[in-house]
């Protein structure tokens, strides 16, 4: 009988971790980078299209509700806004009871840009989801779902 204890290295799981967390960061940037471009609206930035996209999600929000969930300073958001504005994206409505406060919201046109701009996501993804196997599919539709729940974390 051998009673030798094997003393062999145990495979570095840490290390199996690192290399499967940096796929993933690249194919997830790399992704978001494809879907990105595809927008309604060429010249706008991608944090303008956010605060739109809040606007959108969330509905009205004051300067300073804006700049907070995009997690920007106030003037940052100013600038943003004034160019939004400016393009006719959204309005400012000042508040009836203090006149020093005012909301921002979407006007009509803003909102078509978000629509066009998340149609325009979808095809691409649909387009792409066609290529892909059953499996394929099957996959990303479970992989969906713990993506979902790592960036939830």
């Amino acid at each position: 009988m051998n009673d030798r204890v094997d003393e062999s290295p145990l495979p570095d799981q840490s290390h199996d971790f690192s290399a499967a967390a940096s796929e993933l960061r690249m194919a997830t940037f790399r992704l978001a980078r494809r879907l990105r471009a595809q927008r309604a609206v060429d010249s706008m930035s991608d944090g303008q299209f956010a605060v739109l996209a809040a606007l959108t999600v969330h509905g009205a929000h004051t300067l300073g509700q804006l700049a907070e969930r995009e997690r920007v300073t106030a003037p940052s958001m100013n600038r943003t806004v004034s160019l939004l504005e400016e393009a006719g994206y959204i309005s400012r409505i000042p508040d009836e009871v203090d006149r020093r406060r005012v909301t921002i919201d979407l006007t009509d046109f803003g909102r078509r840009i978000v629509d066009e701009t998340v149609r325009r996501r979808d095809a691409f993804l649909e387009e792409a989801l066609a290529e892909l196997s059953p499996e394929e599919r099957d996959a990303l539709a479970r992989a969906t779902v713990i993506m979902r729940k790592v960036a939830d974390r």
